[in-house]
């Protein structure tokens, strides 16, 4: 239990807009969407200042009050909720830090408090007529804040990068109550470590980011989306370095999906159709380009290059999008695939990148070894082949309760994460760590890692006070 004299002066300090321990008011805070984490807390901070979330942690470090700080609350891997494995922690939620502060057309930037989400971010920018160009599927409620701190990724890393490559500066509240702060457009600056690079990926565990200075991009008003058919996962990369060669290397998405997982959405998902009526391939590519002008020659390019990898074998059967409508159609395919899985029981996940070139090799040496040693369990592989990020589905056999197959969760991650090793891969691409995968990271990764990832740790937040319970383990 946190010492009530503790919450009293915190409640005291931020005031009852800012501070309460109305378990009405925190308990949606506290549930994953998925339902498989739920926390626990005495007391929710949502501060609307870094100087109110400066003296609030001033005070937490002083008296050893663990904190957890929170976005919207779109985590997948339990970095974003107090109280877990019984620890005493409080909440600090952002929401209260939700303002867009400034965007500058010739800076191609764009200021925002850590509050605000990502679906706002790309509006301002589309109002400024510029592009900010992470997309993910919880773009509506995930915030600039949280997507720093999980490194998130999303569709379009191929050619614009994660969350840290497209972050230009931050303002972080540090344990000690430190307000530190590197916001600015400057595209060069080298003097000296760029610390703000050290809060992305960093689960909250080194300070608390309360404005972010971010990058944009001339918008894409122009997009060639197709969707490609093919029958060998090797024909992927072929097709991919041909499609970034010819367009100038404006291959924004290049998603990957087996037959069996669009056979799940058009089963499960109503008013989808099928790309190709009455045909059936192995693998399916959903590629985008996109250009800042209006450009016949790209598309007429990108016609020629399918039509020659079709004369050639490489690519079984191919289309264009004709319009907003086809293009929105064939993105629905790809994007419902997770909705779809759902319908079919329990399904254990593994958010897991390889080398782009190791992408066909890994899934057809993993995926038949997961299907041999858990009979009956139907692999399912898709995602951002561009990148080299798979979401390495297993579903539920049909003759198997859910239960009695998710009872396989942790063996399973263990058989993946190391054969993902084995291919000089990662555990993590884009969901984090937080207090699911700390184990695997001890395990996994390189000790040197782990230490210099300590020391820094270590130097930011001597008392360990910031997400104790995310990256490390306890022990």
């Amino acid at each position: 239990m946190i010492e009530k004299s503790h919450i009293d002066h915190l409640v005291s300090l931020l005031g009852p807009e800012c501070a309460t321990t109305d378990q009405d008011r925190i308990a949606p805070l506290l549930r994953e969407w998925r339902d498989k984490y739920f926390g626990h807390t005495q007391l929710l901070l949502t501060p609307n200042s870094a100087e109110q979330l400066s003296d609030a942690l001033r005070y937490c470090n002083a008296h050893g009050v663990a904190v957890v700080p929170q976005g919207g609350n779109t985590g997948l891997v339990g970095a974003g909720l107090p109280g877990l494995a019984n620890r005493d922690e409080v909440l600090i939620s952002t929401q209260r830090m939700n303002k867009v502060l400034d965007v500058c057309p010739n800076d191609y930037s764009i200021t925002v408090e850590a509050g605000v989400t990502i679906k706002e971010i790309q509006q301002s920018a589309e109002t400024a007529d510029r592009l900010f160009p992470l997309s993910l599927a919880s773009e509506g409620s995930c915030t600039a804040g949280g997507t720093i701190a999980t490194n998130a990724g999303g569709v379009h890393v191929i050619r614009y990068g994660s969350m840290q490559a497209l972050t230009m500066g931050v303002e972080a509240v540090l344990a000690d109550g430190t307000i530190y702060s590197d916001l600015s457009p400057l595209r060069k600056d080298n003097t000296g470590y760029k610390l703000s690079s050290l809060f992305a990926g960093s689960e909250g565990t080194l300070g608390i980011i309360t404005k972010a200075t971010l990058k944009l991009y001339p918008p894409e008003r122009h997009r060639i989306t197709t969707w490609i058919a093919i029958d060998d996962i090797n024909s992927a990369l072929n097709i991919l370095e041909k499609l970034r060669d010819v367009t100038a290397d404006r291959v924004s998405v290049f998603e990957i999906m087996p037959h069996s997982g669009l056979e799940l959405v058009l089963r499960h998902i109503p008013s989808t159709l099928p790309p190709f009526p009455g045909k059936e391939f192995p693998w399916y590519i959903l590629a985008e380009i996109g250009s800042s002008i209006h450009d016949p020659v790209l598309e007429e390019t990108v016609e020629d290059c399918l039509s020659n990898m079709i004369s050639n074998n490489q690519i079984a059967d191919g289309i264009i999008a004709q319009s907003e409508q086809q293009r929105l159609e064939l993105w629905k395919l790809r994007e419902s695939l997770s909705e779809a899985q759902k319908h079919e029981g329990g399904s254990i996940k593994h958010d897991i990148s390889v080398p782009v070139s190791q992408v066909p090799e890994f899934v057809k040496t993993v995926a038949p070894e997961i299907e041999q040693r858990w009979t009956g369990s139907r692999v399912i592989p898709f995602g951002h082949l561009g990148d080299g990020n798979l979401h390495f589905n297993v579903m539920q056999p049909s003759t198997m309760d859910k239960q009695a197959f998710l009872a396989n969760w942790e063996e399973m991650n263990r058989f993946v994460h190391d054969r993902v090793t084995d291919f000089s891969g990662s555990i993590s691409a884009e969901h984090g760590i937080g207090s699911m995968k700390a184990q695997e990271l001890k395990r996994l990764k390189p000790a040197s890692s782990l230490h210099a990832m300590q020391m820094i740790k270590k130097a930011l937040d001597p008392n360990n006070i910031l997400n104790p319970g995310a990256l490390f383990t306890r022990d």
